[in-house]
């Protein structure tokens, strides 16, 4: 069934839609709800921290309020006047007076107190405007009672009476309690309350968003809600992470769990250091990522939509491709038995080139005419022997290096050098990454110059500031190609060179375009090159190559080079070194242009 060429390419279609869409979708699902969730997580902790800096200096304006009347000379006047039995009631009422209009007076000076007041243990109250109320019914009150005994300080949302009388205000308050001339409620004969509105909390609260329909909770430091939000106590699951996570250490972070339903919840938290109170936040990831599971439909959809489009392609591409190729592999068994005559009867007549198919055709026509002149050659036994010896040349880059980097950690290692040592071991497992790819004889000069890069971290390791190595990419060069390994024994014999005769070796690499051909140049600030040695190395001799291969030394370096370039690109490479005596080095290698990848050029498409 895949024999054919229109089924295989038809199944190609499918699978390569199927594995590219599928792979997309899952792909831009899983890392959008990576980089949403991480969004929420920061924004959500931002936004707290913004929203516990508001609470803190509320509360702060709250204990200067409470402070103030705490250790005023007037409270203490007030407090002997009321608690005199001698003194008569009228004085009694005008201290009352005074005292309220000091109450009056300090709140005017906090914008974020509502109101403030003073009760009595005796049954009286004192508030603003004047307001001095005999009533004993608040010393049958939960907060009266709680803040007695238990030093309940902090009362969430409530009715307040002093608010109903003053201002007529239903709206609950949250209130700060607090002894007035000793420091155990207890023994307190007067308990100041201070009011804030809840409203002033849970507005810039409520500005605070999880997803659509998430919800932040100011909690009190026994895990209830301090504010207007009755919805709390519907959470089920989630207030026992609550509870856990305030009984944890830290003061900030986010939860996954799974609520009753089994859905996956996120619980996001901070706690308020002045107050012990705490922040929390719940949101399911269903609606966290709602957006995120619409935009994974539209993927499936148009995914389905172009795999219907593919197969319409590949039925009329296999029509235009199939017929004409299955001719080609036609004539191409018969050049496989050495029946050349046939083999030409078999191509299409020749015709202006006009689709990579016909360019195919033509190719193999004008192949099977040069196939009969070198038949008798020795041409496929030149081509062996010259891939060999690239080969043999290439082996022995890899060992002259990793003696040198082992040697390198060695040093490290006994100095416990440990940033540097794992330096070097990640570069080097770069290097030896790419360095394993044999079969690779041309590699891109990105490629290329990344390998470059992690030899030269390695050698900044090794050298520090006394090596002063720059790599200089110029003009649109990443896409071309390069013989593999061409650079780094160039570099490695630089920076020896360099420090022959100077204590700090100045090394230049630069790879740029002109004239359709790449340079490669590499130099340095050594001790330069015999003029002999320099000739030698530009002419090249064949003896030159047979005495690189056979060489055991540890130092190959640039005689290599020289041969894998000569051996490969043959007269197309040209090499240029200038080396006088104490002006240092300086390597240049040109080499034609080729790009990674080619289409059919115009000139053979007609």
């Amino acid at each position: 069934m895949f024999y054919s060429l229109r089924n295989r390419l038809i199944a190609f279609f499918v699978l390569l839609f199927v594995l590219s869409f599928g792979a997309l979708s899952v792909l831009i699902f899983n890392e959008s709800r990576s980089i949403i969730r991480s969004y929420i997580e920061s924004s959500a902790l931002e936004k707290m921290d913004e929203y516990g800096s508001y609470v803190d200096m509320v509360q702060t304006q709250i204990y200067d309020l409470a402070s103030l009347i705490f250790n005023s000379d007037l409270t203490d006047e007030w407090d002997e006047a009321a608690s005199d039995p001698n003194l008569p009631e009228g004085e009694k009422m005008l201290a009352h007076l005074q005292m309220s209009k000091y109450l009056s007076q300090t709140n005017n000076s906090y914008t974020s107190v509502s109101s403030v007041a003073i009760y009595r243990q005796e049954g009286l109250w004192v508030s603003m405007s004047n307001q001095v109320v005999r009533d004993k019914s608040f010393l049958d009150q939960q907060w009266y009672r709680s803040f007695k005994t238990a030093n309940e300080r902090w009362l969430p949302a409530h009715t307040d009476d002093v608010e109903l009388q003053i201002r007529g205000n239903a709206h609950p308050v949250v209130s700060m309690l607090m002894p007035l001339g000793v420091f155990e409620p207890s023994q307190a004969r007067n308990v100041l309350k201070v009011n804030v509105s809840a409203d002033y909390f849970l507005e810039p609260l409520n500005r605070i968003h999880l997803g659509e329909s998430g919800t932040i909770y100011l909690l009190d430091r026994g895990g209830n809600p301090l504010l207007s939000q009755s919805e709390y106590g519907s959470q089920g699951e989630a207030q026992s992470q609550v509870e856990a996570v305030q009984k944890g250490w830290r003061k900030q972070g986010v939860v996954y769990f799974k609520n009753e339903q089994g859905q996956s919840q996120i619980l996001v938290y901070k706690k308020l250091a002045l107050t012990d109170w705490m922040l929390v936040g719940f949101v399911s990831e269903r609606d966290l990522y709602a957006q995120l599971l619409k935009l994974r439909n539209s993927i499936v959809f148009l995914f389905a939509l172009l795999l219907v489009v593919s197969l319409f392609l590949a039925f009329w591409l296999s029509h235009g491709v199939t017929k004409p190729l299955s001719r080609l592999v036609s004539a191409m068994r018969h050049v496989q038995r050495g029946d050349f005559d046939s083999a030409e009867s078999r191509l299409p007549p020749a015709r202006r080139v006009r689709s990579e198919v016909g360019f195919a055709t033509a190719t193999f026509r004008t192949m099977i005419v040069r196939l009969r002149q070198h038949i008798q050659s020795e041409f496929e036994l030149k081509l062996l022997r010259q891939q060999a010896e690239y080969k043999a040349l290439l082996m022995q880059i890899n060992p002259h290096f990793l003696f040198n980097t082992l040697e390198l950690l060695s040093s490290l290692a006994m100095q416990k050098r440990t940033d540097d040592t794992v330096k070097v071991i990640v570069s080097l497992g770069k290097m030896l990454r790419f360095s394993l790819r044999l079969s690779d004889d041309l590699v891109g000069l990105k490629e290329e110059m990344k390998y470059v890069r992690d030899y030269a971290s390695i050698l900044q390791v090794r050298f520090g500031d006394k090596l002063r190595l720059s790599i200089v990419e110029e003009g649109d060069v990443a896409s071309l190609t390069v013989v593999k390994f061409i650079l780094q024994p160039l570099i490695e014999n630089a920076v020896k060179y360099g420090f022959r005769q100077h204590p700090e070796a100045i090394v230049e690499v630069r790879a740029f375009r002109t004239d359709g051909r790449l340079h490669l140049c590499v130099s340095d600030n050594g001790p330069g090159m015999p003029e002999q040695l320099r000739l030698q190395l530009i002419e090249g001799s064949a003896s030159r190559l047979d005495e690189i291969l056979s060489s055991r030394e540890r130092q190959i370096g640039l005689g290599n080079v020289l041969a894998r370039c000569r051996l490969y690109y043959g007269s197309l490479f040209e090499v240029r070194i200038n080396a006088a005596d104490g002006t240092g080095t300086r390597i240049e290698l040109i080499i034609p242009v080729q790009e990674a990848s080619s289409d059919v050029p115009s000139i053979d498409r007609g």
